[in-house]
């Protein structure tokens, strides 16, 4: 009589740890953060990444090209970031610890950034030219907030360290053999910016799907990545192939952001407490992208 209550009480609260780590682990997942990035230190990266960011923004401001507190995009950056911080802690506990800055500067370019320390830069040129919509402002936001939080700048540090010393160490072997040393270091060195290459594209689909968690959980569609894709592709004709980018090609990144979406869609419905099969598919506000639907 004692045991089948006792039984009872073991299984519930085995569902219970079952489902608390369920929940822990909900979302995208990927591997550990790149062992690379210990060559290079966090702390000196970030205070190197603040003096840069503030270097850029007094010259912006120089030229008259760093947006007002007050103007209305970047009110709207602002408030963006505001709710997609909040769930960049469980990715790296240091963002707590971060002195974050939003800015628009005033730029043709299709670009943004997010520095190591939460310091973010968003060129005019990217939210005119793609027409962005808030959920797509926070799939880029996001992405950008990815690369800071996984340290692929101290990452990306050390790997050319690596790749440095062995370009040299192969212009020295090839010199005991009697080779060209110039040319063995030459052949070394392309090789080594083909790798380099490759660890720029991984670490551009691991901030993709991270991003698209972020963004998710903070009640952004995760959709709009692949219209934010589309609209990126048809204003980059021209780009290099992917085997010489640093960037995946748009047609990989939007499959890999498809891919995802079974484990991103539920943290979006979840943040806007509606049900995940009567969601509305995603509209993009360019004439010729079709509606993003899910499943």
């Amino acid at each position: 009589m004692i045991m089948k209550p006792l039984f009872s009480l073991l299984l519930i609260s085995s569902l219970v740890a079952l489902n608390g780590v369920a929940m822990a682990q909900d979302g995208v997942k990927v591997g550990d953060m790149s062992l690379f990035r210990k060559l290079a230190p966090t702390g000196a990266m970030e205070g190197q990444a603040a003096q840069q960011y503030l270097q850029t923004m007094q010259q912006a401001q120089q030229k008259h090209a760093l947006a007002p507190d007050n103007h209305p995009q970047v009110i709207r950056l602002r408030a963006i970031a505001a709710k997609l911080k909040p769930f960049a802690l469980r990715w790296n506990e240091r963002a707590s610890q971060w002195n974050w800055e939003v800015n628009l500067l005033g730029s043709k370019q299709i670009n943004a950034y997010c520095m190591p320390g939460g310091k973010i830069a968003f060129y005019s040129g990217i939210l005119t030219t793609l027409k962005l919509t808030d959920d797509e402002v926070a799939i880029v936001m996001g992405h950008e907030i990815a690369h800071a939080l996984r340290e692929h700048g101290a990452a990306r540090a050390g790997k050319s360290m690596v790749a440095n010393f062995g370009v040299r160490l192969a212009e020295v072997v090839a010199g005991v053999k009697g080779y060209d040393p110039h040319l063995a270091g030459s052949v070394a060195g392309g090789v080594a910016n083909l790798g380099m290459l490759k660890f720029s594209r991984d670490d551009e689909t691991e901030a993709d799907v991270i991003g698209l968690d972020i963004a998710a959980r903070a009640g952004y569609d995760p959709r709009a990545g692949v219209a934010l894709w589309q609209k990126m592709g048809m204003a980059s004709k021209g780009a290099p192939p992917q085997w010489l980018s640093t960037h995946p090609a748009g047609k990989n990144r939007i499959a890999e952001i498809q891919r995802h979406l079974p484990e991103v869609m539920p943290l979006y419905a979840h943040a806007k407490g509606a049900d995940l099969n009567a969601m509305s598919p995603y509209l993009s506000n360019v004439k010729g992208i079709a509606p993003v639907d899910y499943p």
